[in-house]
C-alpha cells in the first residue's frame, strides 16, 4: 500500500517560514477552505496553519547551536485521530494513507486534537471545524499542473531542499533512499503511532570563532582558556547530534 509523507532535513531548514507561507496561500485558496487570521498585526494574533516552524536553541552555552524544526500533520500509520471521531470526520485514505477531516462531518468537538500526541490538529474559529495538513491532496493529484508542480507547496517552496515528499513504501523513492542512507527517524516512535513524515538528523557541527571575539575584554570565552586552532582558525566543537 502506498504511504505518501515527507521527509525534513533539519540540516539544511534554515527557519525562514517559506513552508509555512506557500502552505497557508495554497491551501487558503483550495480545496481545505479559508484558513483565518485575527488581528494578525495585533496584541494577541491568532490563526490556522497546517504547517509551523518551532525554533530552539540547543546545547549549554558556548556548544548551542538554533535548530529549525517544522512540524505538521505525520500522516500517521495508525493514526490515533481517526478511531476516537465520533461522526468518521476524521479517516486515513485507503490509496495513499493521508489523513484527512471531512468538514461536511466534523462537528468541532476536538477529540482528534485531544488523541494527536504532536498537537498537529487546529480548530478553525470561523469555521467551526478541525484542520490539518492534507499533503496538498487537491495538488498532487491535479493533472491540470505539470507533473513537477504536483507536490505538496511547502516542498516546492522550500529554498534549500529541506523537505522531501514521496512514497515511503517504495524503497527506491526518494524520500526512502533519505531515510536509509541519512538515518531518518520518526518523532516519537514509542508512541507507536507509526508517523509516516520522518526527519533527517543533524550532523556533529563545529562552531567557528573569529579570533577578535576571543580577545573582547567582556567575552565570556576567555574564561574557558585557550581553545584548539586549527588551519580554518579557532573554534569549539560539538559532538551533540539532533
Amino acid at each position: 500500500m502506498t504511504q505518501l509523507a515527507l521527509v525534513i532535513d533539519l540540516n539544511v531548514c534554515v527557519g525562514c517560514h517559506a513552508c509555512v507561507t506557500s502552505c497557508k496561500q495554497w491551501n487558503s485558496s483550495g480545496a481545505a477552505g479559508p484558513m483565518t487570521d485575527d488581528m494578525p498585526y495585533g496584541k494577541d494574533p491568532t490563526g490556522t496553519f497546517f504547517n509551523r516552524v518551532q525554533t530552539y536553541e540547543v546545547g549549554t552555552f558556548p556548544f548551542t547551536e538554533t535548530v529549525h524544526f517544522p512540524k505538521s500533520c505525520l500522516h500517521c500509520e495508525d493514526a490515533p485521530c481517526v478511531p476516537v471521531c465520533p461522526t468518521g470526520a476524521s479517516h486515513k485514505r485507503e490509496k495513499d494513507g493521508i489523513v484527512l477531516v471531512d468538514y461536511d462531518k466534523c462537528i468541532g468537538c476536538g477529540y482528534c486534537s485531544w488523541a494527536c500526541p504532536y498537537g498537529a490538529r487546529e480548530f478553525d474559529e470561523h469555521e467551526k471545524v478541525m484542520k490539518k495538513c492534507t499533503l496538498c491532496v487537491d495538488r498532487i493529484y491535479d493533472d491540470a499542473l505539470p507533473e513537477s508542480e504536483r507536490r505538496p507547496a511547502c516542498v516546492i517552496a522550500c529554498p534549500t531542499s529541506a523537505r522531501l515528499y514521496g512514497d515511503i513504501h517504495d524503497p527506491n523513492s526518494i524520500v526512502s533512499l533519505a531515510i536509509r542512507e541519512s538515518g531518518g527517524y520518526q518523532l516519537m516512535p514509542e508512541l507507536g503511532t507509526q508517523p509516516a513524515n520522518h526527519y533527517l538528523p543533524r550532523h556533529k557541527t563545529k562552531q567557528h570563532i573569529h579570533e577578535d571575539e576571543l580577545v573582547r575584554v567582556d567575552n565570556p570565552l576567555k574564561k574557558e582558556g585557550p581553545l584548539p586552532i586549527d588551519e580554518e582558525g579557532p573554534f569549539l566543537e560539538d559532538s551533540t547530534s539532533w
